[in-house]
């Protein structure tokens, strides 16, 4: 089965290939033979009931500095040319982010996008994990000081983070005595417009915040991230450290419960966030990371997982 594959993700010459999980996904197709293209998703366009873009056919190889050439663009219609669509961007989860999924939706019928679009807009990380709230600390969603006041009152200290913020970004550890805040509402009052999440702080976060990615619904493989010394956000884009783990019963647990919702809606590369062997704190549907450490570690090929996923959907 030769595919072509489009993918839609941030521009090829700002990725760390070391790490990079979009990059591993293009290395994997480009081994199984696919025809690989690379686009921006300010570049849809949309008429007369087909979306296309400008795309570039693209091969890479991991050699820092000379990861990817270019082919001449093409004009490529992704509901009549393309088998696969990645959509890779990196959030923020914005209004161009949203738009983006109402595009692809209308070619869902024509051409696997993964991870499902409708379902992607449907499941931001800080909100869809509220239908799991059984397995998730103590948490507030709210713009009001005083709830924020007594949800402090109640927990000792609290984290609070943006609902919609990613890698780490604008995360904040207040203190019992509730220094700043006031101040730290009023700033996320007027940065978005939007709720904000507050959660107990979790002590246990000192021993890390474990990945686990899910194919298809199925457990692949997980990576501790470690806080570095005078962090508590373990968040590798804030330089949080990585190592080998397993998983504890808990998190088997909460797996389980959330494995066969994720394959129904399409969402077929997902990776949870569990601090201390217990508490769930994010799904990340988006722009998922983590397979190239996982592969690290363990030497489990989840990049040729999610390929074999994506290839039993399409013969499907």
């Amino acid at each position: 089965m030769t595919l072509t594959v489009a993918v839609q993700m941030d521009p090829l010459e700002s990725i760390n290939i070391a790490g990079d999980s979009s990059f591993a996904l293009m290395l994997a197709a480009q081994a199984r033979g696919h025809r690989v293209f690379h686009y921006a998703a300010e570049d849809l366009n949309w008429s007369d009931g087909h979306l296309w873009t400008q795309a570039h056919p693209v091969t890479v190889q991991r050699v820092v500095g000379d990861h990817f050439r270019f082919g001449e663009p093409v004009r490529l219609d992704l509901g009549d040319d393309a088998d696969v669509v990645l959509m890779r961007q990196d959030p923020p989860f914005d209004l161009g982010y949203i738009t983006a999924t109402h595009l692809l939706e209308r070619i869902a019928d024509r051409t696997l996008v993964v991870n499902d679009p409708a379902s992607v807009r449907n499941a931001p990380e800080k909100v869809f994990v509220l239908d799991y709230a059984r397995f998730m600390p103590p948490t507030l969603v709210t713009r009001s000081l005083d709830e924020a006041r007594a949800f402090l009152k109640r927990h000792g200290a609290i984290v609070v983070k943006p609902l919609h913020g990613n890698g780490g970004k604008a995360i904040f550890r207040v203190g019992p005595e509730g220094e700043n805040l006031s101040a730290l509402i009023e700033v996320f009052n007027t940065a978005w417009r939007e709720p904000h999440m507050i959660q107990a702080f979790l002590p246990s976060v000192a021993a890390g915040d474990k990945r686990i990615v899910l194919v298809d619904g199925e457990v692949a493989g997980a990576i501790n991230r470690l806080p570095s010394e005078g962090e508590f956000r373990s968040n590798l884009a804030v330089g949080g450290s990585r190592e080998k783990t397993g998983l504890t019963a808990r998190e088997r647990e909460i797996c389980e419960a959330l494995g066969p919702e994720l394959k129904r809606r399409g969402l077929i590369f997902v990776g949870i966030d569990v601090i201390g062997g217990e508490w769930l704190t994010e799904i990340n549907v988006t722009s998922p990371t983590g397979i190239v450490a996982i592969e690290r570690f363990d030497g489990t090929d989840v990049a040729g997982m999610i390929w074999d996923a994506i290839e039993r959907r399409l013969g499907r």
